[in-house]
C-alpha cells in the first residue's frame, strides 16, 4: 500500500470527530469542512513518523486551524453576540 493511501485511511478514521469539532467552533458546515481539508493538507505536508497520536495531532492542528479562520468562531450559541457586563450603579455600590 501506498503511503499516501495509509496516510488517507488514518485521516478518515478521525475525519468525523474532526468534522464535528470543526462545525462546533466555526458554527457552518461549508467552514467546517474547508477547515477538516486544511487540516489534511497539513498533515499530508507533515513528516508522520514523528506523530505518536494521530486523534491528537489532527485535533489540535485542527483548533488552530478553525481559531485563525476569517470569520472566526461564533461569539455565543447561535452565532449571538456575547451579553455586555453591566457595572452597577453607584446607588447599589453605596453603603447603608
Amino acid at each position: 500500500m501506498h503511503d499516501t493511501d495509509w496516510l488517507a485511511e488514518r485521516f478518515e478514521e478521525h475525519r468525523s470527530r474532526l468534522t464535528s469539532v470543526a462545525y462546533r467552533m466555526l458554527g457552518a458546515t461549508s467552514d467546517a469542512d474547508n477547515a477538516v481539508q486544511e487540516a489534511w493538507l497539513r498533515l499530508s505536508r507533515s513528516d508522520t513518523d514523528s506523530i505518536e497520536n494521530m486523534g491528537g495531532w489532527l485535533t489540535t492542528v485542527l483548533s488552530r486551524v478553525c481559531l485563525k479562520h476569517p470569520a472566526g468562531p461564533p461569539l455565543a450559541a447561535g452565532g449571538a453576540a456575547r451579553p455586555r457586563r453591566v457595572r452597577a450603579s453607584r446607588r447599589s455600590r453605596r453603603r447603608v
